[in-house]
């Protein structure tokens, strides 16, 4: 166990595992960018110097002197129906090829999750390699947007308006686009202070904004020139604006394939629809959620939990949600002025006895977050069920998530 931050945990082979210190960084940077990309050496350094992070932030496995592996956690926060989860997200995770197959990753998750707990994060949410991250508690919830072909382009606005590389002063103005163009999901997780502040200077993307006057008006996040261009967290003032931001975007384009992440529903999403090739999903693409205590989560959403019982119509005064997860169940007590709070049980095989819920562990995180709902998880899932069907599916509606990531997983 980790007491502290700064504590060194020995392990096997004379390896030890501690928090980063200043004489690490070249050689963290060497190792991220041999194991990953060269700008993940860059990015490193932005988390790590920033004052909101820092050397805690990261935690490395060292032998004698050589680092051989290495995980960071970024502090981030997800809001569901209103209600704001402090979240961590682990990123920058890399070990020696020499010192793979060691159980390195699996003692840095470990140190990462309970640096998370220490912090007051509910719930941690990951963008990582497929299967391998369930080893640690994560399940796939939350619908990753398709990037789309664009066929076409608009053709440029009448007002004069520049697109320019953003500055650290355009800061207010991109996140308030961004919680504009948010504020129609679910479920959302915005850019921290520190990760705006950061993506100023990464170099795997741009953010750019377009500028009419001396106020933005548009904002978006780009890849560098290559082979494609990418446009993803696409916001803007208007669909005048949104259809100016992805004309001038596309001339930057100068040729090459563009592709748009498509935001449904926002400005940007209904302004671009007939630009945009909306070829059906292939492939499942899903952000990872871990849900580490049930029943301080479960805790923390009484009050939306409340509001969407008020919504129904449904009056279960005196009696208790139950959910289980087969191993453990949570009572909440329905009362007059409101939800109890959450208490904890033993292992209870037949919710529905009780009038429950059934929700298998590995499936909580897509019940809180995800698209399918209630409704829809009982349809693909055996071992999720309840007695009193109105009642779970009015407490855990169908979705819509938007998410903003240091990475983009495309």
């Amino acid at each position: 166990m980790i007491k502290n931050d700064s504590a060194a945990v020995p392990l096997a082979d004379g390896l030890v595992l501690r928090q980063a210190r200043p004489a690490d960084l070249d050689r963290i940077g060497a190792l991220l960018s041999e194991r990953g990309e060269p700008d993940d050496a860059v990015d490193h350094r932005l988390v790590v110097t920033d004052p909101d992070a820092g050397l805690s932030a990261c935690a490395v496995v060292v032998d004698g002197d050589r680092v051989v592996s290495t995980a960071t956690l970024l502090d981030e926060e997800v809001c569901v129906g209103g209600v704001r989860l402090p979240a961590g997200q682990v990123e920058l995770v890399a070990t020696d090829t020499e010192y793979e197959g060691r159980g390195l990753v699996r003692a840095l998750m470990h140190w990462a999750h309970e640096r998370s707990a220490a912090r007051g994060h509910l719930v941690q949410a990951m963008i990582g390699i497929p299967y391998f991250y369930r080893l640690f508690g994560y399940e796939y919830a939350i619908d990753i947007p398709q990037a789309l072909n664009v066929n076409a382009l608009p053709l440029p606005g009448e007002g004069d308006t520049t697109l320019r590389a953003a500055r650290p002063s355009d800061i207010p103005a991109m996140a308030a686009l961004q919680a504009s163009a948010q504020s129609g999901f679910d479920v959302t997780m915005p850019h921290s202070a520190a990760c705006w502040r950061w993506l100023l200077d990464h170099e795997s993307s741009n953010l750019v904004v377009l500028e009419q006057a001396g106020t933005v008006i548009a904002t978006a996040r780009t890849t560098p020139p290559g082979e494609e261009m990418l446009v993803a967290e696409a916001a803007a003032r208007d669909e005048a604006a949104a259809r100016d931001l992805l004309s001038r975007v596309g001339a930057l384009a100068a040729g090459q394939a563009l592709q748009v992440v498509h935001r449904s529903g926002t400005v940007t999403g209904n302004a671009w629809q007939e630009f945009l090739d909306h070829e059906p999903r292939r492939n499942a693409e899903q952000y990872y959620i871990r849900v580490p205590d049930a029943a301080a989560l479960l805790d923390r959403l009484r009050p939306l939990f409340r509001q969407r019982l008020a919504s129904a119509g449904l009056d279960r005064t005196g009696r208790d949600i139950v959910i289980s997860t087969f191993g453990a169940h949570h009572r909440i007590p329905v009362l007059a002025d409101g939800l109890g709070e959450v208490v904890t049980g033993g292992a209870m095989q037949s919710p529905g006895a009780v009038g429950g819920a059934g929700v298998a562990p590995d499936q909580l995180a897509a019940l809180l977050f995800g698209p399918h709902g209630f409704e829809g998880l009982t349809r693909i899932r055996p071992d999720v069920y309840a007695a009193d069907e109105e009642l779970f599916q009015a407490l855990f509606p169908r979705l819509t998530a938007d998410v903003l990531s240091y990475y983009l997983p495309y």
